[in-house]
């Protein structure tokens, strides 16, 4: 009988499936900083040389820390914008330059009213162009050529892969032009102009040539929701169904991402396929799920000839057989299931992610906005409550922009018919709800929220909160409206966190004194507040550690209505019953405001409850198909150690 011998893996070597020079960052904030000063040292080697510098720029959430490191330079004194022409990417078409949404009026807000810049050295295009007139465009170029080209360009990227506006299907060689936009770049708008149905549907762009043509491309890309597109920009070939992938073929260019948005990428996702790796825990879990999820497969289930099939060679040879990985593996996953996230009380916590005592816990719930804690956590929520600590709600923001018109109205007219109705005497009140009412029955699309708007429409997000509380069994003095002041511009676009914002989250932890906090982990949020939000959590934490109190606290993270846990990064997961799936949907509708129609619903045409559910449904299969008990739903959380 001829034996057939397991199969053998060549040695790997440090190879990458990159196609472009790619740096990878901790966070979107150092590499901000990165490409600030690359290109701080480009407009002062220019200005040494006499000449101008000539940059490229774009809008967007994604260069805003990049242009605010470049004004903090300015102030300081360690920079001059004198000599600096810049030219815009794109604009949107038919806008009014000092609408909210214009990019017009973007640039002077993040830069352009900040640097020493001249006036007649900022080019964008213009978005109120007869259509008779926009040969325009081709002057803008030449503009462009006249001054020996882009020095340098920064980019961000669409979802859908463009660059400027340049959607999937432009072409290499296309010019600056007026473009019609993608369906989901309008959807990715819409929090920026209220509705879809706001949103231009064409806008002026710089072609792809142009871009192509200039001396150095930096593309950025921050966030977990640009990791997929980042991928088949980077790994896939190059198309005009991804625009951004043209830039595989620049002799000059470079990749600037944060973690978030590389994690798709081979050398992130399954770095042993690349290169040897350190085999520790963390890896071999990674690793394990990823093969089983693969060849849909138990854990317990793999074998050796798989394990060197897929790659995992040297992970056999450390441990000498799949059958003791396996068993490490599926173990360390079932050590993380719990009904009791507060901890067991009297019962042995050696398996358990979460301590036994103190047996009754203080615990601090961070809400981003009014409902991401019934949302993300709401089953985790109504256990803590059922198994008797004490729970406390801190809602870090008023969550009004989210609040639609319509909705505001109808609750002043509720007001103002009662006060009537009653003869009731409220002068101060009263002129708030009357000023808002005037404000919204004759506000523009491209008018910002007045206060009194905002504190209306705060009120109707507050009151829900307080409606879910009460579902869920806290008293009221339990829930925390935080009302951070970074939040109130009354746009989609903050304010950068403050020192106030901090402040206001140590001194609820500093209150409360937890045993243990739970905070959003979710990076993936389109409009970025659940990041900031954590950044002042982890900034509080920091000055408040070496308390006495903070040595018995434990943060743990969980996502938002975006995005959830990878499967080898959970340490706890909390399952639900058919029937706390069910109590968890009535929690989340009691944020009525929220249902039936979003205001910034985002690219997912679902609504929260139905987000969350899928996705605590999407947990729990996972934990089965790797071979573990099956159950309704799961909430999940990954523990942060400060």
């Amino acid at each position: 009988m001829i034996e057939i011998a397991e199969p053998m893996e060549l040695e790997k070597e440090s190879v990458s499936l990159e196609r472009v020079p790619t740096s990878i960052f901790k966070d979107a904030t150092e590499a901000s900083k990165a490409v600030a000063q690359e290109i701080a040292g480009i407009i002062r080697r220019k200005n040494a040389a006499g000449k101008p510098a000539v940059l490229g720029l774009a809008t967007g959430s994604t260069p805003k820390k990049v242009y605010a490191e470049l004004i903090r330079m300015y102030q300081e004194g360690d920079l001059s914008f004198e000599n600096v022409i810049t030219f815009n990417l794109d604009e949107y078409y038919h806008i009014e330059p000092d609408a909210v949404q214009s990019y017009h009026r973007f640039m002077k807000e993040q830069l352009f009213d900040h640097v020493n810049i001249l006036p007649e050295n900022c080019h964008i295009p213009t978005g109120t162009l007869p259509l008779e007139k926009l040969s325009a465009c081709q002057h803008y170029e030449a503009m462009i050529e006249e001054l020996g080209g882009l020095d340098f360009q920064i980019l961000g990227i669409g979802r859908n892969g463009h660059i400027g506006f340049n959607e999937p299907g432009s072409l290499i060689n296309s010019r600056t032009r007026l473009m019609t936009l993608d369906i989901t770049t309008r959807i990715d708008a819409s929090g920026d102009f209220g509705s879809l149905a706001k949103v231009p549907r064409r806008a002026i762009t710089m072609g792809v040539k142009a871009i192509m043509d200039a001396k150095r491309v930096v593309l950025l890309a921050f966030g977990e929701h640009k990791a997929e597109i980042i991928k088949k920009a980077i790994e896939g070939s190059v198309t005009e169904a991804v625009p951004a992938s043209y830039l595989q073929g620049h002799v000059n260019v470079k990749f600037v991402l944060d973690e978030a948005s590389a994690a798709e990428l081979t050398s992130r996702k399954t770095p042993w396929l690349l290169e040897d790796v350190v085999w520790d825990k963390v890896m071999t879990k990674k690793a394990v799920t990823h093969l089983a999820l693969s060849l849909n497969k138990p854990i317990l289930k793999l074998t050796n000839r798989e394990y060197n099939e897929n790659g995992l060679s040297d992970l056999l040879a450390n441990y000498g057989q799949a059958y003791d990985i396996n068993i490490q593996v599926f173990q360390g996953l079932q050590h993380t299931i719990t009904g009791w996230p507060g901890g067991k009380s009297f019962a042995s916590d050696v398996n358990r992610p979460e301590r036994a005592v103190p047996a009754q816990k203080r615990v601090l719930i961070f809400s981003p906005h009014p409902d991401d804690d019934i949302i993300s956590m709401g089953g985790t929520f109504q256990r803590l409550v059922d198994q008797g600590h004490e729970v406390h709600v801190a809602y870090q923001t008023s969550g009004n922009i989210a609040v639609a018109d319509d909705e505001a109205l109808r609750f002043i007219d509720f007001l103002v018919d009662f006060n009537e109705k009653f003869n009731l005497e409220n002068d101060k009140y009263g002129k708030v709800f009357e000023e808002a009412r005037t404000f919204l029955k004759d506000k523009k699309n491209s008018e910002i929220d007045i206060p009194s708007v905002r504190y209306v429409k705060g009120l109707i997000r507050q009151g829900e909160a307080k409606a879910t509380c009460r579902f869920v069994g806290i008293p009221t003095e339990n829930a925390h409206f935080l009302n951070m002041p970074f939040y109130e511009t009354g746009a989609v676009q903050k304010n950068p966190i403050g020192e106030a914002d901090v402040q206001i989250v140590a001194d609820i932890i500093a209150e409360i004194k937890p045993h243990q906090i739970y905070a959003a982990g979710d990076l993936a949020d389109p409009h970025g507040t659940h990041k900031v939000c954590l950044d002042a959590i982890f900034e509080a934490l920091a000055r408040l550690k070496k308390e006495e109190y903070m040595n018995d606290c434990w943060v743990w993270l969980y996502r938002g209505a975006w995005a959830e846990w990878n499967i080898h990064e959970i340490e706890m997961a909390v399952p639900m019953s058919p029937t706390q799936v069910l109590q968890k949907r009535y929690g989340i509708f009691k944020h009525q405001s929220q249902k039936d129609g979003v205001v910034f619903q985002g690219s997912d045409s679902r609504e929260f409850w139905q987000r969350a559910e899928d996705r605590n449904q999407a947990t729990a299969e996972l934990y089965n198909k790797l071979g573990l008990a099956e159950y309704a739903a799961i909430e999940a959380f990954v523990r942060y150690h400060y």
